[in-house]
C-alpha cells in the first residue's frame, strides 16, 4: 500500500527527524506506528544518522504489531526486523541476527541493560505505550535511565502520558531530557509543582498540583513533546478502525490447529448446509477468542493470547472508558476475571442505571453483548473506544452496536478497536464485516474455503 500521510502525520514526522529526544502523544488509533517507521526509515536509508533502532513494547505488541505495519506500507519495505522474544537463547540469537529494527517486550528491559552492560549498541530507541515507564522506582525505568547516555534519539509513544496525574510526567520526561526540565530527582518535582493531599502524621498519601503547576509543566516541556487528541482533527473520519491482530503462541496454535483441523476433517464441503455451517464457524470463533463449550456446556479453556492482547489494550487506554463487546458467556467470565486485578470500574451493560452511569462517566469497562445493545440504547457522551473481543457474522448487528457510540452528539472521534487471531477464522469474520457482505454468504464462503485446505494439507501428508 502506499503511504499518503494526513498533513498531522507529516508535522510528527517531521517532528521525530528533527527533535532527537520526542514524547509523541497521540491517541490511540492516530497511526503512531507508521509515522515512527516512516521517520526510521528516513533517518537510516536516506539521512544516514541511526544505525540500530530498539522497539520496546507491550509483549503482545512486540510480537507482531511493528513488523505487520511495516509489511503493509511500501516506502517501509526496506526495513528488517528481529524480534527479541522468548526464552533467553532466543532473545540472544534474536539480538546476533542482522537487522534495522530489534523489537523486545519491556519486562526484558533489565536483562537487556544487563547483557550489554556498557557496550549498549541501540543509538535510537522507541518506546511504545510510554506511559508503561511512568513508575521511577521500577526496575525498567531503572535500567533504561542507566544507559540513557548511550542513547542518541528517543521517541516516546503514548495516548495518555499522565494518567493517573501530573506526577506520572517526570519519569517519562526525565528518560526523554535526562532531568532538564523537570529536574534530576522527582522529590525536586514534587516539591515545586505539589503540595500534600491525602495524608496521616507520618506518611503522604497523595499529592495534588498547586495552582498553575499544570500550565507551568507544560510550558516547560512542550518543545519536546506533541500533543494531539483524535478530535482535534477534522480531516480524520468521525469513526476510526484499529485492527490489532493477536498472535498464538506454539502451544495455542498447536491446539487450535488440531482442533480446526479435527472439525473441518469431519465435513465435506460440497454437503454443507447454513446452520451447520454457522456451528461449526461458532465453535471456531470460540477457539479464536481461547475456550470452548464442550457437549455439556462445561468451559475447557484453550489459550488466553486474545485475553494478554485484550488487557495490554485497556492499559494502552490509561482509564479512558472503552465499551466493550464479546461474542460468548464464557469470553465475558474470562474478560471480567482478568478485569478483576486491575482498579478499574468495570460493569455489564443491564439496566438504564448502567447506561446512566456510563454517560456520567463513572464506568470504565462496559461489557456488553451486541445483540443486547445493538438498538436504541444512547451512549455517545461515556466514551469514544470501542472493543470488540470476539467479532460474529451479522453486518447488521456489527454497525448498530458500534452506533451506541458514533451517533449525533458525541464530541469525540470513535475508535473501533479489533481484536482478531492472525489466521484464524477471526480474519474471515472481519474481512466479510468490512466488505459488507451478506452474513450467510460470507460464512459459507469462508468455511468451504477453511475445509478444502484442510483436505488439502491432509492429502500432502
Amino acid at each position: 500500500m502506499k503511504f499518503v500521510p494526513h498533513s498531522y502525520q507529516r508535522y510528527c514526522i517531521n517532528r521525530v527527524l528533527n527533535t532527537p529526544a520526542l514524547g509523541l502523544l497521540l491517541d490511540m488509533g492516530l497511526g503512531k506506528t507508521v509515522i515512527t517507521l516512516t521517520a526510521v526509515n528516513d533517518l537510516k536509508y536516506n539521512r544516514f544518522t541511526i544505525n540500530k533502532v530498539l522497539v520496546i513494547a507491550p509483549k503482545k505488541v512486540a510480537e507482531s504489531t511493528w513488523v505487520r505495519e511495516a509489511s503493509k506500507w511500501e516506502h517501509l519495505k526496506l526495513l528488517r526486523f528481529s524480534t527479541v522474544l522468548g526464552s533467553a537463547a532466543k532473545r540472544i540469537k534474536a539480538l546476533n541476527t542482522p537487522a534495522d529494527i530489534y523489537v523486545i517486550n519491556r519486562e526484558n528491559i533489565p536483562w537487556l541493560v544487563e547483557h550489554y552492560r556498557n557496550a549498549w549498541p541501540f543509538d535510537m530507541v522507541i518506546v511504545d505505550e510510554f506511559s508503561s515507564f511512568k513508575n521511577h522506582q521500577a526496575k525498567r525505568f531503572k535500567a533504561l535511565s542507566w544507559v540513557r547516555p548511550h542513547i542518541k534519539r528517543i521517541v516516546g509513544l503514548t495516548g495518555t502520558p499522565a494518567p493517573n496525574g501530573l506526577l506520572d510526567l517526570w519519569a517519562q520526561v526525565f528518560l526523554l531530557d535526562q532531568g532538564e526540565r523537570l529536574g534530576k530527582r522527582i522529590t525536586g518535582f514534587r516539591e515545586r509543582y505539589f503540595e500534600p493531599d491525602q495524608r496521616n502524621r507520618e506518611r503522604v498519601f497523595t499529592y495534588a498540583p498547586k495552582a498553575g503547576a499544570d500550565e507551568a509543566i507544560q510550558r516547560l516541556i512542550g518543545d519536546i513533546c506533541v500533543s494531539m487528541k483524535a478530535e482535534d482533527y477534522l480531516e480524520l473520519p468521525d469513526i476510526t478502525y484499529n485492527n490489532i491482530p493477536v498472535i498464538l503462541d506454539n502451544k495455542a496454535q498447536k491446539a487450535y490447529n488440531k482442533l480446526e483441523t479435527e472439525m473441518l476433517l469431519q465435513v465435506d464441503e460440497s454437503t454443507i448446509d447454513a446452520g451447520s455451517a454457522a456451528v461449526l464457524t461458532n465453535k471456531l470463533l470460540q477457539l479464536c477468542n481461547g475456550a470452548v463449550y464442550d457437549e455439556d456446556r462445561n468451559i475447557v479453556n484453550i489459550h488466553e493470547c486474545k485475553l494478554e492482547a485484550f488487557m495490554e489494550l485497556v492499559e494502552g487506554l490509561n482509564r479512558k472508558p472503552a465499551l466493550v463487546f464479546y461474542n460468548f458467556q464464557h469470553d465475558k467470565a474470562r474478560i471480567k476475571k482478568a478485569l478483576e486485578k486491575t482498579h478499574l470500574r468495570v460493569r455489564e451493560l443491564k439496566t438504564p442505571q448502567d447506561e446512566l452511569d456510563w454517560n456520567n462517566r463513572e464506568i470504565d469497562i462496559l461489557l456488553a453483548h451486541p445483540a443486547s445493545a445493538a438498538y436504541g440504547l444512547n451512549l455517545q457522551d461515556g466514551g469514544n473506544h470501542v472493543i470488540w473481543f470476539g467479532l460474529n457474522w451479522s453486518l447488521e448487528l456489527y454497525q448498530q452496536a458500534n452506533k451506541r457510540l458514533h451517533r449525533q452528539g458525541q464530541t469525540e472521534k470513535v475508535i473501533i478497536h479489533h481484536l482478531t487471531v492472525e489466521g484464524g477464522v477471526d480474519e474471515d469474520v472481519a474481512a466479510a464485516l468490512e466488505n459488507k457482505t451478506s452474513t450467510q454468504d460470507s460464512l459459507m464462503a469462508a468455511l468451504k474455503a477453511r475445509i478444502e485446505k484442510v483436505h488439502k494439507d491432509g492429502e500432502h501428508l
